[in-house]
This record gives C-alpha cells, structure tokens and sequence, in this order.
C-alpha cells in the first residue's frame, strides 16, 4: 500500500481513487431506496416516471425518501465526478516523480488498478444519475446498452493492460517481495475487475434485446472469473505472508476487501440469472436469490470479524482515522460499509422478503433493514472525517515533484 505519513500534508498515491470510488458507492445505497421502495412493475429498475409517481400521488414518508434518494445521489455523484478530476489531475502530475518510478519498481504496482476501478464506478454512478433524473430514458436505453459495454470495454483493456504490465514484469523479472505481502493489497486488481463485470452485467438484467443480453452474460462473466482468480490467489499469498510477520499495519484495511468484492460479484451474478431467466428459458425461483445471497452475507461477516479484530489490535482507527497518521490507504475503509450496507439491503429484499419470510414494509421488514441504514450512515460520517482530514484547506495531498 502506501508509507503512513503524520504531518498536515499527505503525499499523493493512487489509492486516492479510493475517495472517488468510495462516494459513488455512496450513491448506489441512496439508488436503493428508489429500487426498493419505489414501485416499478414491469421493469428492473425505477426511472424518473416512476419517481414522479410517487411525488404526485404517495405519503408524506413516501415523498420525503425520495427527496432524500434524491438528494443522496446528487451530492455523492457530483463528490464522485469532483474526487475523480482531482485524481486525474494529480495523476498527471505524480507521474513525473521519482515516486511513480518506485511504485513501479515493487508490489505496489498493483495500487494503480484503483483508476479503472473508481473509472467503472463513475460509469455505473452515471448511469443511476440518468436513471432518476433524466426523463424519457428509458425510452432510448436500448441505445445506451451498447455504449455502456463499450464504456466498460475499454475500462476492462486499460484495466488489463496495467496488470499485464505487473505481471509480466513479477514474472519475468521477479521482484516481488513476499515478505511484504503481508496484507489483502493484491486483491485490489481482482476488485477493479469485478466492478468492470458487474457493470458489464447490467444489460443482461435490464435489456430487452437477446443479443445485448448474450454479449453482456459472455462479456461480463470473462471480468468475474479473472476477479475471482486474482483474488483468491492474492488472498491465499496475503494470508501465508501476514502468518510469518504479521499484518501490515498501513495496510490493514485491505483485510476487509472481500467485502465490497463478494458484494458486487454477487450482484452480478443475480443480473446474469435474471437475464438468463427472461430470454433464454432459464428457471429462476425466488428461493435462488436466497440460496446464493445467504453465503455471501455470512461470509463478508466473516471478513468483518477477521478484519476488525486485526485493525483494533493495531489501533487502525486511533491512528488512522481519528489520530495523526495519513494514509490514502484509509479511504479503502468506505468500500466495506458501503458494499455491506448494499448487500444487506439485498438479502432484506431479494433474499427474505422474496423467499416470504418476512413482509415487505411489516415491523420486522424495517428492524432487519436498520443495520443497512446505520451502516450507510457511519460511513457517510467515515468518508466525512476522512475528507476533512486529507482535504483540509491549505493540506490537501500533494503529487511529488518530479525528480
């Protein structure tokens, strides 16, 4: 990952794509009050009519969610599209430093798979951005479904065209040092391949077109498999490493990845099921939603616990978050709450309320889907003290001057 810092001016890395990455994320889990409680018969998603419908004829509740939807996913998109320019420009600038040299040199390569990683999340807050603000869309969204595979098409080469470059290099010319592996870090490529699958999924979920449907199934499964290769291989190494000299402390946050990753694998392979189920004759049952949604939940908490025990023993949070230590590394802590949060809603919804096990809007409903809505606020907070810590007036992080 990167060298913790103390001091009032951090020094630029790539994982500050992690700040852009995080508040797009943001604005998936305010995008999932619209697709939850919004109804949208007929369609997989809610648009802007659908919307409007409820600010014409719903409750005084009901309006009041969808203002604050509203309001959640303008400001996190626009903080999404504002932290992305930031890092671009910063890109340009850390490029010319004998910095961006060194991270080429040794493990750290891999940190500069968060670009196509917060690139595919810009597509995807974009496309929800349109979704609810944008009337009319979904009329011509047949049209947009083949742009947006090209979109992540070129994301996904970019993608593997830098990792190729680091492995190449690991591979031929070795360099890679085990005995600083001692963290989740190598998983980060497997997560920026898995956001590129699952927005190349959407279309088998939303089109009505079989061939848009087919690409997107062939297309989007490519990205799944090679996130799910990466990852549990750079997870076995990581593991092996930590066992001989312990976690890295700047590094801890990666022990909780496998959280934003299984989230968003799993909802790509419920936009695959979907699409399978409508056009190609597939038999889908709402107890397979339940049956797929149930190990993923139980095993992100399993990283939870993992994580959290090892970043409390180091004080992480002491150090980190509230002291005066400064790590890009620290935005890698808004995926997981977001991711869980996200995937928390899913279960609610697609998994127990689509199984009969609970009603939708019934007192159990609400209490089961508190912990996503606490979650999602604690990590508003977190992406908030984090923002004000790194991006203070007069201290926001500095590319290093070219050497």
């Amino acid at each position: 990952m990167s060298t913790p810092q103390s001091g009032s001016r951090p020094v630029y890395g790539p994982l500050y794509f992690l700040a852009s990455l995080g508040a797009g994320g943001l604005s998936v889990t305010f995008f999932l009050y619209l697709m939850f409680w919004v109804p949208h018969a007929g369609r997989p998603v809610p648009i802007f009519e659908d919307i409007v419908a409820v600010l014409s004829g719903g409750s005084v509740a009901e309006k009041a969610m969808v203002f604050v939807a509203w309001a959640g996913i303008a400001i996190f998109v626009a903080l999404m599209v504002q932290m992305m320019i930031w890092n671009l420009r910063e890109m340009g600038q850390f490029k010319k430093s004998a910095a961006f040299k060194a991270l080429h040199a040794g493990n750290a390569e891999a940190q500069m798979m968060a670009i196509p990683l917060a690139l595919a999340m810009l597509v995807n807050g974009g496309f929800i951005l349109g979704l609810v603000f944008v009337p009319g869309l979904w009329g011509v969204v047949e049209y947009l479904f083949p742009l947006a595979l090209l979109t992540f098409a070129a994301i996904g080469a970019y993608g593997l065209r830098l990792y190729g470059k680091f492995l190449g290099r690991i591979l031929t010319s070795g360099g890679f040092e085990n005995s600083k592996n001692n963290s989740f870090a190598q998983v980060l490529p497997g997560f920026a391949f898995a956001m590129i699958g699952v927005g190349m999924a959407a279309p088998a979920a939303m089109s009505m077109n079989p061939t848009t449907v087919g690409v997107s199934l062939v297309v989007s499964s490519f990205f799944i498999i090679i996130a799910a290769l990466i990852s549990g291989v750079a997870m076995i190494l990581g593991l092996h490493s930590m066992m001989d000299h312990g976690a890295h402390e700047d590094s801890a946050p990666t022990l909780l990845i496998g959280i934003p990753l299984l989230t968003v694998i799993g909802i790509a392979l419920m936009r695959q099921a979907h699409g399978l189920h409508v056009h190609f004759g597939a038999h889908g049952a709402d107890v397979d939603s339940f049956n797929l949604l149930t190990p993923i939940v139980m095993v992100q908490f399993a990283f939870a616990l993992f994580g959290i025990v090892v970043l409390r023993a180091q004080g992480y949070f002491s150090k980190y978050v509230t002291g005066a230590h400064l790590s890009p590394g620290s935005y890698a802590l808004i995926c997981p709450g977001v991711a869980m949060s996200v995937m928390l809603q899913f279960y609610v919804n697609k998994g127990l309320v689509g199984m009969g096990l609970v009603a939708k809007f019934s007192t159990a409903y609400w209490l089961l889907s508190a912990p996503a809505l606490v979650l999602q606020f604690a990590t508003i907070a977190l992406l908030v003290i984090l923002n004000a810590k790194h991006f203070k007036r007069g201290a926001k992080p500095i590319a290093v001057q070219a050497a």
